[in-house]
């Protein structure tokens, strides 16, 4: 999976996405910070030279300075104090044809002033800032104008910083905002390192696609698993369930994230997440079914985080460990029929060294009647399944010294495919291996086997002339576990049976007379 293409390390994605993330606000804010602090900057400049020019504007001896034949002797030394105190770059006073009486060059007094924005204040008599050229360069400047005792515009003030040391101030300002970003931007890359570091730790150091990889194979695995699987944490709630589960026990809807014995009452896997101790293959009745499960703990430093258990339908095995023994007794009865087979034939051997030509000829004739009124009663059968069951079952009948008869009215075309093989062979082997047990302390042992295969039904039957069953055991007959019958492992044949034929959407029937035999019927649907 995913091979062939390059794959950056997850460290480095988020590294590089966190340093542009970082660098991307800082450079934003600072964008926003530094066009707000020039602007601040120039506010508050212009604002402390508007100031100035109105405070100088109202100052009495300004005013009466004017009235003087040279008002530039008394103008000059209070403008250059009052620049030199404001931190100004110049302090110019002016009359109302804009002639200097002050200005930090004297040689520049008694010409015009420069920039050509007296105008507001001497004809409109206004305060206010202007940003203009003089012959200081570009400044920024509040002009206000003066006024005498009469309300009478006599002249203008202009106090100005030039541009230049406001940009100054500004770059003062601008040096603190970039030591601040770049100090965010190494606590941001540090965060950043630290944050992929505990990312790494808890993917265990795979990569996203390499997780990515991990899960589509889990869940193939798990979809390919026939056997149950839950895996619950250590809180012991759900974190994972496979199909194979779901289907088992017919569960819907959302399951992960809610506790377990809210789920599964009897699943016991709270134990093992206390003991730590892995439990194999147990036995427990789960949702109306009986399954073996395993639990096993999930370690994690030495500690129990979780609990996986996995279960399997007892029946199946059940069903599978019959098939298994079905054949195995197929194959001793072939061994057996090879065995009389053999006996015969050296039988037959010695009559004709002999020269009894006749009772040779008698004996091949009989095994050939046998044989071939088997045959005919088998084609009868037309499932291949069925026929080798039936096949191994006269073998055994015979070793057995049972006249097992396939009745000469039986008719049975194929199977359909919905009767899963198994289960057939569980319940033809359980039913006929019952019959000859029923019957094989009679002197007469009898066993019939018959199927009626009409319409949308199949009828399988056994018949035996046994001592049938008694009326107090019938309702028991069928229960798990019980059996009139002596030794181990009793009582699961007819259980099994009435099961998978209930599973299957069947009927099973049971006709019994004490002295003369039992019935065993089997209704299955075809479709």
């Amino acid at each position: 999976m995913m091979k062939g293409k390059f794959h950056f390390a997850l460290i480095t994605k988020i590294q590089v996405l966190i340093f542009t993330l970082i660098v991307s606000i800082i450079v934003f804010l600072s964008g926003i910070f530094t066009y707000w602090e020039f602007e601040q900057t120039e506010d508050v400049m212009g604002e402390k030279a508007l100031q100035t020019a109105t405070t100088i504007s109202y100052m009495p001896s300004i005013q009466e300075a004017f009235k003087e034949e040279n008002p530039s002797q008394k103008l000059q030394p209070i403008a250059l104090k009052i620049q030199e105190r404001v931190g100004a770059e110049f302090v110019v006073i002016g009359n109302t044809e804009s002639i200097r009486y002050a200005h930090p060059d004297p040689s520049k007094i008694g010409e015009k002033m420069v920039g050509g924005d007296n105008v507001r204040a001497l004809e409109k008599e206004r305060y206010y800032i202007s940003q203009a050229e003089g012959t200081l360069g570009p400044s920024l400047r509040g002009k206000a104008p003066i006024f005498n005792a009469n309300q009478e515009v006599i002249g203008v003030v202009s106090v100005g910083f030039l541009m230049e040391d406001i940009y100054t101030a500004f770059f003062r300002r601008l040096e603190k905002i970039t030591g601040i970003s770049f100090f965010v931007l190494i606590v941001g890359g540090f965060g950043g390192y630290m944050l992929t570091r505990s990312i790494q730790r808890d993917t265990m150091g795979l990569e996203p696609y390499q997780i990515a990889s991990l899960y589509q194979e889990r869940e193939a695995v798990l979809s390919s698993v026939k056997e149950g699987i839950v895996a619950i944490n250590k809180d012991g709630r759900v974190t994972m369930i496979n199909a194979s589960a779901r289907n088992l026990l017919n569960l819907k809807g959302k399951v992960t994230e809610k506790e377990i014995h809210a789920i599964f009452p009897d699943l016991e896997v709270e134990r093992v997440l206390h003991s730590g101790k892995e439990e194999r293959d147990q036995e427990i009745f789960l949702k109306d079914r009986t399954v073996i499960v395993t639990r096993t703990p999930v370690f994690e430093s030495g500690e129990v985080v979780g609990v996986v258990s996995s279960f399997r339908d007892k029946s199946e095995v059940r069903e599978m460990v019959y098939a298994l023994s079905e054949i195995r007794r197929y194959s001793e009865g072939l061994r057996s029929q090879t065995h009389e087979f053999a006996n015969k034939m050296y039988v037959l051997l010695g009559l004709l060294q002999l020269k009894n030509y006749q009772e040779a000829i008698d004996l091949i004739e009989s095994e050939f009647q046998v044989a071939q009124t088997q045959s005919n009663r088998l084609h009868q059968i037309k499932d291949e399944t069925v026929e080798a069951i039936l096949l191994g079952k006269i073998s055994k009948a015979s070793e057995l010294k049972i006249n097992f008869q396939v009745d000469e009215d039986a008719s049975l075309g194929a199977i359909p495919e919905r009767i899963h093989r198994s289960k057939l062979v569980t319940i033809l082997g359980n039913l006929i291996d019952n019959a000859f047990e029923a019957v094989v302390n009679n002197q007469e042992k009898n066993v019939v086997f018959s199927a009626t295969d009409v319409g949308e039904e199949i009828v399988l039957e056994v018949i035996d002339n046994g001592p049938g069953i008694p009326e107090e055991v019938l309702p028991y007959i069928l229960d798990q576990g019980f059996s009139t019958k002596q030794g181990e492992q009793r009582g699961y044949g007819l259980a099994n049976v009435r099961e998978i034929v209930e599973e299957m959407g069947g009927d099973f029937e049971i006709d019994t007379e004490i002295r003369k035999g039992t019935t065993f019927s089997v209704f299955l649907n075809k479709s």
